[in-house]
Order: structure tokens, then C-alpha cells, then sequence
């Protein structure tokens, strides 16, 4: 069987960029990878419509809050 790439499989390598980035650099991060979290869930909830793509996306935005509120205490 042959391998055939995905985007989301590009989707996966940068959520492990993400949280190396967080632990490295901090709070500065977490939020851009937020908003860019938040961004991919609406295209997958009014463009792309694929129920994989939205679980990602809400667990990156649960992530990320989960570092923000972390990282103010």
C-alpha cells in the first residue's frame, strides 16, 4: 500500500511544532496558535465539513487555553 498525504496529516506535525513552541517561548505562542486554532475549526464547520478536522482543531483550541491559563497562574 502506497502512502497518499493528507493535510491533515501536515495538521498533526504542526500541532507537535505548537506545544514544542509553547514549552520553548511561552505564552506569546499559545495565543497565535489559538487564533489560528479558532480559524481552522470555522472553515471546518462552514468550508470543509469533515468532522476529523473539527475534533483537531477544538482539541488545538483546548490545548492552547489550557497553556494560556497555566502559564497566568
Amino acid at each position: 500500500m502506497r502512502y497518499s498525504f493528507e493535510w491533515n496529516d501536515l495538521r498533526a506535525l504542526v500541532t507537535v511544532i505548537n506545544v514544542i513552541l509553547i514549552m520553548r517561548f511561552g505564552l506569546s505562542i499559545a495565543w497565535f496558535s489559538l487564533g489560528v486554532a479558532t480559524m481552522g475549526l470555522i472553515k471546518d464547520i462552514t468550508i470543509d465539513k469533515k468532522v476529523n478536522g473539527m475534533i483537531m482543531h477544538a482539541a488545538n483550541i483546548l490545548l492552547n487555553l489550557y497553556f494560556i491559563f497555566w502559564m497566568e497562574v
